[in-house]
């Protein structure tokens, strides 16, 4: 068993609020949501960051943002919505496998952080 938590999310080995699995990519509601709507979308391959992202990761990369696409339709987001991804520890990523967060519901304000 890995040592990841969104590994093993995706393979199914660990429980979450799942909203979407495919192929390439697993979507869950995040346990701790800053906004009414707050989805994590991840590849379900272990790629730790963008910094990690190679040539050939053009399809996983893609299904990613027409997921996101996908499920802001689904939960309603019609007025608009985030998508944020977080690189390094500096920036909040705080689990090392690429994920990108999709957040609405409410009015969200610039610059965020």
């Amino acid at each position: 068993m890995t040592t990841c938590v969104f590994c093993r999310i995706a393979s199914g080995e660990e429980s979450a609020r799942i909203v979407y699995e495919g192929e390439y990519v697993t979507a869950f509601r995040d346990q701790n949501p800053q906004a009414p709507t707050h989805i994590l979308i991840l590849p379900n391959e272990h790629v730790e960051s963008v910094d990690a992202v190679e040539s050939g990761d053009e399809v996983w990369l893609g299904r990613l943002f027409l997921v996101a696409r996908q499920l802001a339709e689904d939960e309603g987001l019609d007025s608009g919505y985030r998508l944020v991804v977080n690189t390094g520890a500096e920036a909040g990523q705080s689990i090392h496998h690429l994920h990108m967060h999709l957040l609405g519901g409410r009015p969200l304000s610039w610059p965020p952080g």
